[in-house]
This record gives C-alpha cells, sequence and structure tokens, in this order.
C-alpha cells in the first residue's frame, strides 16, 4: 500500500498530543519483507541496495529487466522499465491475488499501487492521485490502463448505474487514445496529450463518476509529421474501416489519396490493426452514449479535416495565392456547409487588426495561404477534440455526491529531439512542474515536516527545479513565455522579426540554467540539457485563428461546427488573444493546484532502449534517465526518513483496537489524550522505540514493514471477531444438528424396532403354538432384520454374492441368511450340505458355493417360486429343518436347515401369492425324496448336544421351550448419565483464554493410591491393632499368662484421611448451561466421580450437586499416601502361656480392618460383602497394601474358613448364578 501520507491541512489534535511524554522500549526481533515467497532477482526495493549510485540503481534495473521483472520498489514509489512485450502479469488471476494485499505481502506491481490508492482512499476517506511519469515511449499509457483495470475490477457496486459508469471509464481508453495517440519514433501508441482522469466515488468506494481533464494536445501533428511517424490513429482507422455510406457521403477514400496522411510514407504499424481499433472505437462511442446523429458530425469533421490538406496552390501573376484545384474546394465547402466563395476568402485573404487604425485585407501568398490551411485543419481538430472530451465528462458525471476521487495523470514525458521548438518547450515546462511536485512531496516537505514536528533527522541535499520553473513562466523578471509574448505584440511585424526580437531579450536574461546560442537557446532541464531553436517559435506560440476562419465557421448552416466555434467574432476587438503559452502555464498550475489537494502515488517509467526490442537494454541511457528521474536522491532520503506519519487522533482511530488499553469490544475506552493513546498503542503492540517518534501533532513510523504490521494486526482483529461469532454460530448448528440428531436417532430406534417387533410377534403366529421354541428366538432383543447378508448393500459380500448369481437390480432381496440342504446320493447316506437362502418377493434362490479349477464358483443350484409351494413342512420339536413342498414331476422337494426359520416363515407369509401359504406342523417332516415319492422323516428328542443334526432318516434334537413361549420383554440399557453436547462447545484446553493452563500438571498419575477407596471417617475411627504372628506349633493363651505379657509399643500416630475418590481444584468459574452441567466457583474443591475422553469429567461439587464439566478446568488435588512410620525396634514379648481351647485362641485375636469396597460399576450390583476372614486368609491379603495386589478382577468373594461350609456354598451360588446370566446372552 502507499505509505506516504501527507497532510496539507492543519492537523488535529495537536494541541492534546503534546500533554504526553515518554515511550516504551520493548526488545522484539525487528520484522522484516519475507522473501520466501519467490526467489528474488536482485531488489525488489532499491532501498535495502547495499550501495546507494545511480549505477548501482541501474546494474540492479538490468539485472530484474533480464528476468522479466520489470517493477521495482523506491519505498512507495514504483519503478517501472518498459519490457516491449506480454509478460501475462496483467491476467485476472494476478490481479485478484493482488485484492487486499499489503505492498510487500506481494512483488513490485502497478495493481499494488491501485490497491494502495484504493485502500487509503477507503480507510483514509482522502483524496488520492497517481502521477505517471517518463519519457516517451517508457509506458505511461499502459500503466495508467492497468490501474483503471484494477480500480474498476476491486470497486464493487452490483447496480447497474455503476456497472454502467464502470463500463464508460473503460470505454474511454479505446476512445482517446484513437483521437490523442500517435506513431512515433520512440512509440507506437504515443499519447501526443495529457490526461487527468478523475475517479470519483461514493462513501462505500463504489464509483459513481468520473471528469476528464486533456492538456497539450499535439495539434501540429494533424498537418505535419517526420519520416516513419503517422497522424493520430483515428484517421488511419477511419480510411481504413469507413463503412460505406460515409465513403459515399464524405468522400472518404485510403490513406494514401490524403496529404495529412500520407507525407510520412508510414500506413501501418507492427501490432496495431486498424480495423479492429476502429470497431473498437465505435464500441467505446457507443458505451460513453454518443448518439449516431453525434458520431456522424464527428466523421464529417475528420473528413473536412483530411480534405483540406487536399487543397494546394500557385502562385497567380501578382505573386498571391490561388486555388490549384477547384473541386477539392467545392467538396470542403460541402462538407463544411458553407459557400466555397467563403473557403477560398477565408483562406487565400488575411484580415488583420492592428491596435490603431482600420481593419485591413491582404492577400496572402502560397507560403501563407498553406499555413492558414493548417491553421484550419489544426483548429477544427483541435475544438474537436475538445468537444469529445467535454461530451465524455456528461455521460460520465457523478450519478449522487461524490465522497473521494483517485486521479490518474497520464502526460507525455520529457521530450529532447534533434530539432526542438515550443511544443517540445511547453511539454518539457509541464514535466518541470511535477518534477517539482515531486522533489516538494517527497524531498522539500519531508525535511521540512521533520523540522515542524521536532524529529531527529539528517538532512539530505537535494536539486530544487523551482529556479527552472520560474525560468519559464515567471512575469517579472522577464521569463520565457513573458519574452515571446512581449515579442508578438506587435502584429505588423513578419514571424521572422518576432522571432529576432524574442532572441535579444533572450540575450540580455540572467540566468545559471539558460545558455544562449545563435538561432537557439539552451535550457538546463532535470533532465539534461535541451536546445531549442528559435525560428518560428513566436509564431506558434500566438495560437490563434486568423479572424477570416472564425467569420468561415460563424458563417457554417452546421449546427455542429457552431458548437466546435461557440464565441462569435468581434471585428472591432483589437485586443491580443491569450497566447499558447499564456494557456499551457495556466492548465498547468491548475494541475499542480489538483494534484496537491490530493495524496499522491509515484510511478517513474523508464524506457529500455530506443529500438522497442524486448531483450535489448541500453545502460547510458538508461542512467541517463535514472539520474533526470532523481531515483538515487528517492534511495536516500527514503533510507533516512520515515515512511508513515499520521496525527495522533487519526492514528488512534486507526489502530486502537489493537490495544486492551484503549479499547473493549470494540469500543474507543482511552481517557487520555491522543498522543498518549497513541504511546500505549506502540507499546501493547512491542514496536521497538527505534522504529517510531512522536512528534508534535503526528506519529511518525520509519519502516513500512512495521506499518504493515500494525495493518496486518487490525486486519486479524475483524477476521478473529468474525471467527468468534462465526465459530458460536456454527457451535449453535452444531447444537441444534445433535440435538435433533439425538430425537431423530431415538425415533427411529422406536420406529424401525416397533417395524421389527411387530414383525416378530407375526412369526409366533405362524407357528399357529405347535412348535417348540429356541431361546434364541425368545430374546427380548431378537428382530426380524431380513437381510442378513447385506445382498441388497451397494457394497461389501453381499453385493459381490448379487453379482456372482447375476441377481436382476430391480428385484429386492427381503431375506437372506445361511443355511444346509439335505443331498441325498446313490449308494451313500444322506448328508447335510451348506447353501445360501435367498427369498425376494416372488422367488426362494437356492445358492450352492463350489470350487472349479482351484477358484470358488457361486451359482443358483434352484429358483422356487412362492406360487409354486404347496405347503411348508415343520416338527413340532425345536429343531430348524423344514421341506418345501413343491410336487414337481421333475425334481424332488428341498429339505433345508435355517437357524432363523420361523423368520423366513413370516416372510413367506407375507408375500406369498394369494395369501395361500400353508405350514404343516406334526411329528415328523413329510416331503418328496424324489419326484412322486414321498418320504417322512422322523424327529426325535435325543440329542444330548445343543446342535441338531440329522442321521439315518431321522433328525436328532433336544427339547425346546414351551410352543406358547412368547418373547421376552427389551433389555434395558445400563444407566448412564446424559453426556452433554461435546460437539460445538466452546471451551478450549487450558481455560477461557484458550492457552494451556501453567498450573495444570501435564502428566498423569496412572497408579492406584494406597486407600483411595477407604472412606476417611472410617479411618480416622480405626485404631490400628497388633496383628498375631503364627507359628508351627499353635500357641494358647490363658488370662493369667496375657496379664503377665508386656504391654507392645505405642503405635504411630494414625495417617492423615485419603480421600475416597479423586479431589480436584476449580482453576476457573464454570457456569452449567443445562441440567447435566454442573457450576464451578474458582478454587472450589469438588470430587471427580468418572472420567471420559471427550474432556468432560462427572464431577460432584461442595453443595453435593452432579454433574459433568470441563476437565480442562480442573487440577489434581488429591493428596499422596503419607510416608510408612519409621520401624521401631522393640523387644519381643516372652512367649504366652498354652491355650486352654482352639476356639479361644481363634477368638482372642485381634481383627484386621475390612479392605476398601471397590467403586460399583454404573448398572450392576455391587458384590456382596466379603465374609469375615481368620488371620491365616487375612495375612496373605494384608501383604498386598488393601488387598488388592491379588485381585484378578472378579467380584466373586473368597471363603473364609470362619465362615465355614455354608459360607462357600452361598459365595459359589453366586458366582454360578453371575456366569449363567452371561452365558444367556
Amino acid at each position: 500500500m502507499g505509505i506516504t501520507t501527507r497532510r496539507n491541512k492543519a492537523d488535529k489534535g495537536g494541541g492534546n498530543a503534546q500533554k504526553a511524554v515518554g515511550s516504551s522500549k520493548p526488545n522484539i526481533k525487528k520484522a522484516t519483507f519475507d522473501t520466501t515467497k519467490k526467489k528474488e532477482v536482485g531488489v525488489s526495493d532499491l532501498t535495502l541496495i547495499s550501495k546507494v549510485s545511480n549505477e548501482a540503481i541501474n546494474e540492479n534495473l538490468k539485472k530484474r529487466f533480464e528476468n522479466g521483472e520489470i517493477y521495482t520498489y523506491i519505498g512507495h514509489v514504483l519503478v517501472s522499465v518498459n519490457p516491449f512485450r506480454d509478460l501475462g502479469i496483467y491476467t485476472d488471476a494476478v490481479l485478484d491475488s493482488y485484492k487486499g494485499k499489503n505492498r510487500l505481502e506481494m512483488p513490485p506491481h502497478v495493481f499494488a499501487i491501485a490497491e494502495s490508492a484504493y485502500y487509503n482512499m477507503k480507510a483514509y476517506k482522502d483524496n488520492q492521485c497517481v502521477i505517471i511519469s517518463g519519457e516517451s515511449g517508457a509506458g505511461k499509457t499502459e500503466a495508467a490502463k492497468r490501474i483503471m483495470q484494477y480500480i474498476a475490477n476491486v470497486s464493487g457496486g452490483s447496480n447497474n448505474s455503476i456497472q454502467e459508469v464502470k463500463e464508460m471509464v473503460l470505454a474511454t481508453n479505446p476512445l482517446l487514445e484513437s483521437f490523442g495517440n500517435a506513431k512515433t519514433l520512440r512509440n507506437n501508441n504515443s499519447s501526443r496529450f495529457g490526461k487527468y482522469l478523475q475517479l470519483q466515488f461514493n462513501a462505500q468506494g463504489e464509483p459513481v463518476g468520473a471528469d476528464i481533464t486533456n492538456y497539450l494536445l499535439e495539434k501540429t501533428r494533424v498537418v505535419s509529421q517526420i519520416r516513419d511517424e503517422r497522424n493520430f490513429h483515428i484517421f488511419y482507422q477511419f480510411t481504413k474501416g469507413a463503412s460505406e455510406s460515409y465513403r459515399t457521403t464524405f468522400g472518404i477514400q485510403k490513406p494514401e489519396t490524403y496529404a495529412y496522411t500520407s507525407k510520412s510514407r508510414c500506413y501501418d504499424v507492427d501490432g496495431i490493426d486498424d480495423l479492429a481499433e476502429y470497431r473498437d472505437t465505435l464500441n467505446a462511442m457507443k458505451v460513453i452514449g454518443l448518439s449516431q446523429a453525434e458520431q456522424d458530425e464527428i466523421f464529417r469533421v475528420l473528413a473536412a479535416i483530411l480534405w483540406t490538406g487536399n487543397i494546394n496552390f500557385v502562385e497567380d501573376k501578382d505573386g498571391y495565392a490561388a486555388i490549384q484545384d477547384q473541386s477539392v474546394v467545392d467538396f470542403l465547402a460541402y462538407l463544411l456547409e458553407v459557400d466555397t466563395e467563403q473557403v477560398v476568402s477565408a483562406i487565400t485573404v488575411r484580415i488583420l487588426t492592428p491596435r490603431n487604425g482600420e481593419v485591413i485585407e491582404s492577400p496572402a501568398n502560397p507560403a501563407q495561404a498553406i499555413a492558414t490551411r493548417d491553421g484550419l485543419a489544426k483548429a477544427l481538430y483541435n475544438n474537436l477534440f475538445d468537444w469529445i472530451v467535454e461530451r465524455v465528462n456528461v455521460s460520465l458525471k457523478a450519478r449522487g455526491a461524490p465522497a473521494n476521487s483517485i486521479g490518474i495523470l497520464d502526460i507525455y514525458g520529457f521530450e529532447i529531439f534533434e530539432k526542438n521548438s515550443f511544443e517540445q518547450l511547453c511539454i518539457n515546462y509541464v514535466n518541470e512542474k511535477l518534477q517539482q511536485i515531486f522533489i516538494q512531496l517527497t524531498l522539500k516537505t519531508e525535511q521540512e515536516e521533520y523540522a515542524r514536528e521536532q524529529i531527529q533527522w539528517t538532512p539530505i541535499k537535494y536539486f530544487d527545479n523551482k529556479i527552472v520553473c520560474d525560468l519559464i513562466e515567471q512575469v517579472r523578471p522577464v521569463g520565457i513565455f513573458s519574452a515571446l509574448k512581449d515579442a508578438t505584440k506587435s502584429v505588423s511585424a513578419d514571424p521572422a522579426a518576432c522571432d529576432r526580437s524574442f532572441m535579444q531579450t533572450i540575450g540580455s536574461m540572467s540566468n545559471a540554467h539558460l545558455t544562449p546560442r545563435q538561432g537557439n537557446f539552451i535550457i538546463k532541464h532535470y533532465a539534461g540539457d535541451v536546445s531549442y531553436t528559435v525560428d518560428g517559435i513566436t509564431d506558434k506560440n500566438k495560437d490563434q485563428l486568423l479572424k477570416g476562419l472564425l467569420n468561415l465557421f460563424g458563417q457554417s448552416s452546421n449546427t455542429f461546427i457552431h458548437t466546435l466555434f461557440p464565441h462569435e467574432v468581434d471585428q472591432d476587438n483589437r485586443k491580443a488573444p491569450p497566447s499558447a503559452g499564456d494557456k499551457i502555464k495556466a492548465s498547468a498550475n491548475d494541475l499542480v493546484a489538483t494534484l496537491m489537494k490530493a495524496e499522491p502515488s509515484y510511478i517513474r517509467t523508464i524506457k529500455p532502449n530506443e529500438n522497442k526490442s524486448p531483450t535489448e537494454y541500453n545502460g547510458p541511457n538508461v542512467l541517463h534517465q535514472i539520474k533526470y528521474l532523481g531515483l538515487q536522491e528517492n534511495v536516500r532520503i527514503r533510507r533516512a526518513g520515515f515512511a508513515y506519519r499520521q496525527t495522533f487522533d487519526k492514528f488512534v482511530e486507526r489502530f486502537y483496537l489493537l490495544s486492551p488499553q484503549t479499547s473493549y469490544a470494540g469500543d474507543y475506552t482511552w481517557t487520555g489524550d491522543a498522543k498518549s493513546g497513541a504511546k500505549q498503542i506502540m507499546k501493547d503492540t512491542s514496536i521497538p522505540a527505534e522504529e517510531f517518534q512522536m512528534g508534535v501533532t503526528k506519529a511518525f513510523i520509519k519502516a513500512p514493514e512495521t506499518l504493515f504490521a500494525l495493518e496486518h494486526m487490525r486486519d486479524r482483529y475483524w477476521h478473529n471477531m468474525a471467527i468468534r461469532i462465526q465459530r458460536v454460530w456454527r457451535a449453535f448448528l452444531r447444537i441444534r444438528i445433535e440435538a435433533a440428531t439425538r430425537i431423530q436417532r431415538v425415533w427411529r430406534k422406536k420406529k424401525v424396532g416397533a417395524e421389527f417387533l411387530i414383525l416378530r410377534e407375526r412369526g409366533h403366529k405362524v407357528l399357529q403354538s405347535r412348535k417348540e421354541r429356541r431361546r434364541f428366538s425368545l430374546l427380548g432383543s431378537r428382530r426380524f432384520m431380513g437381510d442378513y447378508m447385506g445382498v441388497n448393500a451397494a457394497s461389501g459380500p453381499g453385493a459381490r454374492l448379487r453379482g456372482s448369481v447375476n441377481l436382476p437390480a430391480n428385484e429386492k432381496v427381503i431375506f437372506s441368511c445361511r443355511g444346509e440342504i439335505l443331498e441325498s446320493k446313490f449308494g451313500r447316506s444322506s448328508k447335510a450340505a451348506p447353501r445360501t437362502l435367498l427369498l425376494t418377493r416372488s422367488k426362494i434362490y437356492i445358492v450352492a458355493q463350489s470350487i472349479a479349477n482351484q477358484q470358488i464358483q457361486v451359482a443358483v443350484e434352484r429358483t422356487i417360486l412362492l406360487g409354486s409351494i404347496k405347503y411348508v413342512g415343520t416338527s413340532m420339536c425345536k429343531d430348524d429343518w423344514f421341506s418345501l413342498g413343491i410336487g414337481s414331476p421333475q425334481e424332488a422337494d428341498p429339505l433345508l436347515n435355517c437357524v432363523l426359520k420361523t423368520e423366513l416363515f413370516t416372510h413367506m407369509q407375507i408375500n406369498m401369492p394369494g395369501g395361500g401359504f400353508n405350514i404343516k406342523i406334526s411329528d415328523s417332516i413329510e416331503y418328496s425324496k424324489k419326484p412322486g415319492k414321498v418320504a417322512i422323516i422322523k424327529v426325535a428328542k435325543d440329542s444330548t448336544t445343543r446342535e441338531d443334526y440329522y442321521k439315518s432318516g431321522s433328525i436328532h434334537t433336544s427339547q425346546g421351550e414351551q410352543p406358547n413361549s412368547v418373547s421376552k420383554p427389551m433389555p434395558k440399557s445400563k444407566p448412564v448419565a446424559a453426556k452433554p453436547f461435546t460437539k460445538g462447545r466452546l471451551i478450549k484446553p487450558g481455560g477461557p483464554g484458550g492457552r494451556p493452563s501453567k498450573l495444570s500438571s501435564t502428566t498423569r498419575n496412572t497408579k492406584p493410591i494406597a486407600g483411595s477407596n477407604t472412606p476417611a471417617v472410617s479411618q480416622q475411627q480405626r485404631t490400628p491393632q497388633p496383628v498375631a504372628i503364627s507359628s508351627h506349633a499353635r500357641p494358647t493363651t490363658t488370662s493369667a499368662s496375657r496379664a503377665s505379657v508386656p504391654p507392645p509399643p505405642a503405635p504411630p500416630a494414625p495417617p492423615a484421611a485419603v480421600p475416597s475418590e479423586p479431589v480436584y481444584r476449580a482453576l476457573y468459574d464454570f457456569a452449567g448451561q443445562s441440567a447435566n452441567e454442573v457450576t464451578l466457583t474458582k478454587d472450589e474443591i469438588i470430587t471427580v466421580i468418572k472420567k471420559e475422553n471427550n474432556g468432560w469429567w462427572l464431577a460432584k461439587n461442595s453443595s453435593g450437586s452432579e454433574g459433568w464439566a470441563p476437565s480442562a478446568y480442573l487440577k489434581d488435588e488429591t493428596p499422596l499416601p503419607p510416608p510408612p512410620p519409621p520401624v521401631v525396634r522393640a523387644m519381643p514379648p516372652p512367649p504366652p502361656a498354652a491355650p486352654r481351647a482352639n476356639g479361644s485362641a481363634a477368638r482372642g485375636k485381634p481383627m484386621p480392618p475390612a479392605p476398601p469396597a471397590k467403586r460399583p460399576i454404573a448398572g450392576q450390583k455391587p458384590a456382596p460383602p466379603p465374609a469375615p476372614r481368620d488371620s491365616g486368609l487375612s495375612m496373605g491379603l494384608a501383604s498386598n497394601g488393601n488387598g488388592s495386589g491379588t485381585d484378578s478382577g472378579r467380584n466373586t468373594p473368597t471363603p473364609s474358613i470362619a465362615g465355614g461350609l455354608a459360607e462357600a456354598l452361598r459365595a459359589r451360588q453366586n458366582a454360578m448364578k453371575s456366569k449363567d446370566n452371561d452365558d444367556d446372552w
């Protein structure tokens, strides 16, 4: 972005800003330009060059030019070298890459300058201008077009009015180029006029209008061109592409026909298609809004100009001019809609009006007539061009009140030819004025502002070209323009006399930058010394039409001619009109005043060679341009100066969001003055003290990288705010979706499950309560799912099975399962073979697998229509065998075995055609073993195994459930506390700030804490008792002997109570947002009941409320187990006396504390408490601390000897009962 900000108006906030003092000095690494994006050739910013010299700058530009890099920065100034070829760097993709980017984020480009101007206009509400300078052929016009292309693309606006403005602004390029550009020796598309395009925008940054000001049209090109140059493009476009109507009406012929287009013998230009550009010109006229009548009048005037050049003169007997070809004059009179005599009189008779005396009509000689003829053509074209610009401005008039503007100045650059005359003097004068602006704004104003703001600054010496501007434009002492005007005041003198008078005045002038010579004079411009020819210079400065020509235009019956020349001729007016020098001086001063009101951006264009070669780099020529463009001085001042400056209030207004001291939630909260606020922003953004200075009314930032860092932080602030809003919204959407998903899941579970349950209940009725049932069929969780093999799936084994049997795509499988079929083989007993059963709505497929050539072959063994099944035969036992009674004369009936037979029968009954499902349930199974031969299969309940099996014509099975049994109730799931919506929750690890907590431990103790499950109260109430020591000889104890035994040493103090569950402390406040979330207060001690891996733990707070809490908010506060007490060696007691009885000895032993109970698992009943144990068993467990060392994970209590046999049997029974419950599924 353009980073030089200049204010001509009074600084705001200066009074309050002087109250703050002091600055901060944070120690951070200075931000640097990121060169990792692309390998850089040379340096992309000349302020980073190692040695500052013209030669070093030239070498860097050459290196980049040879590698296709034509753009280079000097701070915010863009240096552009004309590549003379298409590099493909102006595509839409390249344009999009520069949108919203800071200058240093992307390689140097004209799009970056355009983005800078547009961004600064929108952000700071200041008018902008882009000043493009350089010599002819350096690429100024192309740069201006690319800036317009970029701004039109990024400026937004979707309504028709804004789009129309954009299209018209872009259409001005081909239109004005056609009328104002021409081929020169240096440039095939050289701008022969100056243009300042002012784009006007509304408060939203949308283009609403534009205004164009034109300067210095080179109208002499209309009548004369040097060899290999051309007239303006429009003449060649018109003569080559005119329609038949124009050719007939206006007499248009080829360019070779007309003197004004054929003198230079150059009709075509490489790279320019005149016919295509003529069509573009006509289209631009339509876009801008020129009516067909207006277009016809424009081309009528162009035709009149062309035919004017074909008027030739001969000398009559008196030496005066006479018309050579009267037909040309007649046709010109027809085009101008005047009489022929009026045309002849206006050209061949000169009307002179001296200050004293009568009006004089003097016949002209041929030379004077030719000059008058050319004056007529130049006047027509000049006024036509001015009218086109004014007409374009009418179409581009702002739609609404414009808020800001961006100006683009495209004017031909400094010119030095072998012969330089008045035209070059005017052009170079305007370029001197532009150079003066550049010096004032980038050099002089910089130092003056630093001194005014009391900024520490090293002054830079520079050349101020104001002395050259004064030499040309000043009145007293006499300047060059004043000398020209004084020399032409005596109109009775001939041009040669005026030239001699002017040369005398030049010789008397004393100026170090002016050198008079014989017949010419030299001016030392900033771009070099230029020698100007005096011959004819005063006559060109007059720039006035003879009154005869003005009278001719006034007598025309064409209204468009009167529009071009609206002023009536005052025959008695003897006052000299403004000279050309006066006009160009006034225009230049107006242009300077306009540019000084805007924030400038600069593009300095350089021409690498004179041959328009894409590979040639003329080092001496470029070095000369580097010198007169002042690039070295610009580099030096950019290195020593500050890249950005802004008033304190504007700076704080722009960047107050970056400091928590000056803003909160987007609001400005700073109560101090603007200067102290700016210092606080610098401090909070960690800008090093050497990177900025605080002036009297402004803040100055040294490096552009620092400003870009601030802008990037500001962009990230809004980006983060948007992300927060989006995150909350997305979280709400996710929670809503999750809630809907849970509701849908429960509903589908109920709905789909209900359908399966209804189907299952129907299956009970199919068996008519006559067949014994298997336990599996009566499970509460059993559902009739149908396609168990997934034949209807799009992929998987079932899909491959479907493809192997070539099942039609429109045939849906409603039941699939693996089963068996009884195969009968000759000479051998029948045997069950595996098959796959597929049931559709009309058929049953029996699919077999076989191995052929070491490959598995899957094929349909038999296809049975449901309508052909007369009955289904099965037994009354719980076996899974059944037959399909078909009675086919060719095939036997299949005898099948399927564990899901009831479900198969149900689907068959539903899909049987006509509802004719017939099931035969009896003691045996009847089927046709061979066609026409019925066989009976007996079923016996004599199997000792769980599975059925076939042997010797009988099926052997076991006893089943009652035939009238129904399904058990649906088993209830384990009650689990409702989990919160983990998806979309806005909690980050580490607390509200989103950073890892410094208090939280990164490691987790996975070892169990001894006694962690023992209640603290019970430990405080218990007193450790001495444990009896066993021996091989069981001791006996009497009351007497016990009394004589000395007491043992005092036990150590009981350890501190250890909580039975993990204890945690809340690091932050947390407000529960739903019924199943617990509310926490900072530093509150809570108990964690259950841990989940999703960041939520089930916890209980001090008030007894239980719910889910975020694990990142909790810190483990569970105390570690106390260290073991020191061992106190005591004298062993004397051996006790023999006991009287075993029972009394056993009862006299101290009872150890019961081991801590395990935390019961949710949804299961806790195991019964262990029975009391004697010393022998309890000591073995006590050696493991809390008894968990030898725990195998089973809840089966270990029986104790003291409990007796009954206790052991009861424990064993409970264990077997729980095992049976597990095996039941």
